[in-house]
């Protein structure tokens, strides 16, 4: 497995450059986010072994029972909530994530400005837009975007940095990328997490700033990316 997930990291690095040149971007400017949800933490030593240092995990418990002896041997690595956070675990996730992707409605966007405010850690936060509009699935409506986002930075002072999307899966991708792309753009937001295994070389066509790729790397298991 060592060799398998160092392989499959520089063949999904190589595609990232390869997609971001293609379109006049530096491959610096995409940032993997390596999803180890469901993955041992035996896996994720492994990719950092490799060189890799940020992560995406989608449950607050998962992560706290496999990253704090991984931090402790690699106290530089980043980690990226991605799932859906229960306001009763907003103060884990503040103290155990490095970025929150998923600020998805008001009362957990104000339970998250009460921690920080508690805490004194504020890590940088992103909007889910339900660009899909998808009842069953997480997220902003698209037509309420920007008014949340002024609502969680002018209001509640919280450091929303940009968007991220989860595209339905039954559906082609653009654009939906293409949607939250507008959005961040008119809101001045920089940061934008789209595309999966399936479909992060179209998300840097569209100006995704992070990727967040887990079958590719670590391949399938549980409920992958």
């Amino acid at each position: 497995m060592e060799g398998v997930i160092a392989v499959n990291l520089a063949a999904v690095r190589e595609r990232i450059a390869a997609a971001a040149r293609a379109v006049d971007r530096p491959p610096e400017s995409v940032t993997l986010v390596a999803v180890s949800k469901t993955h041992p933490a035996a896996s994720v030593r492994q990719a950092l072994l490799a060189g890799h240092r940020v992560f995406g995990e989608n449950r607050v418990q998962e992560a706290q029972t496999k990253y704090p002896k991984l931090r402790e041997e690699f106290p530089e690595l980043a980690l990226h909530l991605i799932g859906p956070l229960q306001t009763n675990k907003v103060r884990d996730a503040v103290a155990g994530f490095d970025v929150i992707e998923s600020v998805d409605r008001l009362r957990l966007a104000q339970a998250l400005a009460g921690e920080m405010e508690r805490s004194g850690r504020r890590p940088p936060c992103l909007i889910e837009v339900n660009t899909g509009e998808e009842p069953q699935k997480a997220g902003i409506m698209p037509a309420d975007a920007d008014g949340f986002i002024f609502e969680c930075r002018e209001r509640l002072d919280l450091p929303i940095i940009g968007l991220m999307c989860v595209p339905p899966l039954d559906e082609e991708p653009a654009p939906h990328f293409a949607l939250l792309r507008e959005i961040a753009r008119r809101n001045e937001l920089e940061i934008l997490s789209m595309g999966m295994s399936a479909d992060f070389e179209k998300a840097i066509r569209f100006g995704a700033t992070h990727v967040r790729v887990g079958t590719a790397i670590f391949g399938a298991r549980g409920t992958g990316d």
